[in-house]
């Protein structure tokens, strides 16, 4: 959510931002926070008047009181009376109007910063550099799910029987190399300076309406029937519901966090469940980092933070590149972006892993962070960024990293967490019994007896 005071000062650059993001029918709100908002500071105005008139009938009842002016006295004590429920009129005007300027405000996206590019969608993201070279196969690739179900490794239609479409079953050594990967990203985020945290798997809605939209939440998020709950969509949305009205010392920034936690998604829309495999399901293991701190700094941590996700998959030993997002790729809430993605030698294009994002304050704005400057109070910046997703790692993993015979290589980095170096179909071994020939019972003769 931006400031309203750049509506008030400067309309015309909201405007802007919001062609640039392809967003043309959202241009009267700008106009409809404008209008309403001089409605709310005339109302405010009015309201403050009586307030300052109320005081000032108070001091003259004490004065004609104090002179014994009896009549006077109740001749303003009688205008006086008439000041509350007027007050109260315009304060119950001037809520419906906050409430209405809000919602209005949470709807017309952050600006964004000046060095995102201008695009349309994601088609138009821009390609900011490649780390490592893909490997030249000199056999038939198989998809995860193939490599998964071969091994035995994956349960696709198990989990459709007892869960529906989009879930799996992951077992033996992938489910062991799962683990293994959440460890390894701990420990990595760990060393860099992060506070490890395991939040709740659940969140009430007031917490859910600072990080997404209405429309996100319907799509996106699973109710808990009966509660003000929410399923998780990601361990970030509970970080940052932390500090949820909290007013942060400046000496305590930058807040580093890094959690791991399921999260589940209904995917509902354009990016739905539509193949068999790990890469986009209802529920999955995520590791996420979040970060607050001073405005002045956030660019520099934006920086940091992806530079960490790139060690990761560097030492995963996969081809990734960084992709800019394009304005029209932008969710409201971001100003600005960018997309780490793995190669994918079967379908030989790059797909998406991690997702970095600083929103600057408008996060801050929506759940009230602020810092304080030794008394003066003013909006925290907010960055969060996807450590790994466990299940895109993995297919990553397994398509970059199989062999001919149908195994998978393990990562060197990931030995220490495995215990193992490789993925294989396991061969069941027969036990061969070889049948003994019973020996014969020889009788023993009597003892001949001494004469």
């Amino acid at each position: 959510m931006i400031d309203i005071k750049i509506i008030r000062e400067n309309p015309e650059l909201v405007k802007e931002n919001i062609k640039k993001k392809f967003q043309i029918e959202k241009l009267p709100l700008v106009d409809k926070v404008k209008e309403l908002d001089e409605e709310w500071r005339k109302t405010r105005l009015e309201a403050d008047n009586l307030r300052a008139e109320r005081n000032k009938l108070s001091e003259q009842i004490n004065q004609a009181k104090k002179d014994k002016n009896e009549k006077k006295a109740q001749e303003i004590i009688k205008k006086a009376k008439e000041i509350p429920e007027q007050i109260a009129k315009l304060e119950e005007k001037e809520k419906a109007l906050e409430l209405q300027i809000k919602e209005i405000m949470y709807k017309i996206p952050n600006i964004i910063h000046k060095s995102v590019p201008i695009g349309k969608n994601d088609a138009e993201n821009v390609e900011i550099k490649r780390i490592g070279t893909p490997k030249k196969f000199n056999f038939k690739i198989k998809s995860h799910a193939e490599l998964g179900e071969e091994l035995k490794i994956l349960d696709f239609d198990t989990s459709a029987e007892i869960s529906g479409k989009g879930f799996y079953i992951m077992k033996g050594k992938l489910a062991e190399l799962n683990m293994a990967l959440i460890n390894f990203a701990r420990d990595h985020m760990i060393k860099n300076g992060f506070l490890y945290v395991e939040p709740p798997l659940m969140i009430k809605k007031e917490v859910l309406t600072g990080v997404y939209s209405n429309n996100e939440i319907d799509a996106m998020a699973y109710k808990i029937e009966g509660e003000n709950l929410y399923l998780i969509a990601t361990s970030e949305h509970p970080l940052i519901g932390q500090f949820i009205n909290k007013i942060l010392k400046k000496e305590e920034l930058p807040i580093k966090q890094t959690g791991y936690s399921m999260c589940f998604r209904k995917e509902i829309g354009s990016h739905g469940i539509d193949e068999k495999g790990i890469y986009r399901t209802h529920q999955f293991n995520k590791q996420e980092m979040v970060l607050i701190c001073e405005p002045e700094d956030s660019y520099k941590w934006y920086d940091k933070m992806l530079s960490y996700s790139i060690d990761i998959f560097k030492a995963l030993e996969i081809p990734i590149r960084v992709l800019e997002c394009c304005s029209g790729d932008l969710a409201d809430l971001k100003a600005k972006s960018c997309d780490l993605e793995a190669w994918s030698p079967r379908q030989e294009k790059y797909f998406e892993i991690t997702s970095l994002t600083n929103m600057e304050e408008a996060q801050a704005r929506r759940l009230n962070i602020k810092i304080d400057d030794k008394g003066k109070k003013y909006f925290a910046h907010t960055l969060n960024n996807t450590v790994i997703a466990t299940s895109r790692a993995l297919v990553a993993i397994m398509e970059n990293h199989q062999q001919a015979d149908g195994s998978i290589k393990i990562p060197k980095a990931l030995w220490p967490y495995t215990g193992f170096k490789e993925i294989r179909k396991e061969e069941k071994k027969i036990e061969k019994t070889e049948k003994k020939t019973p020996k014969k019972e020889v009788k023993k003769k009597p003892a001949k007896k001494k004469k």
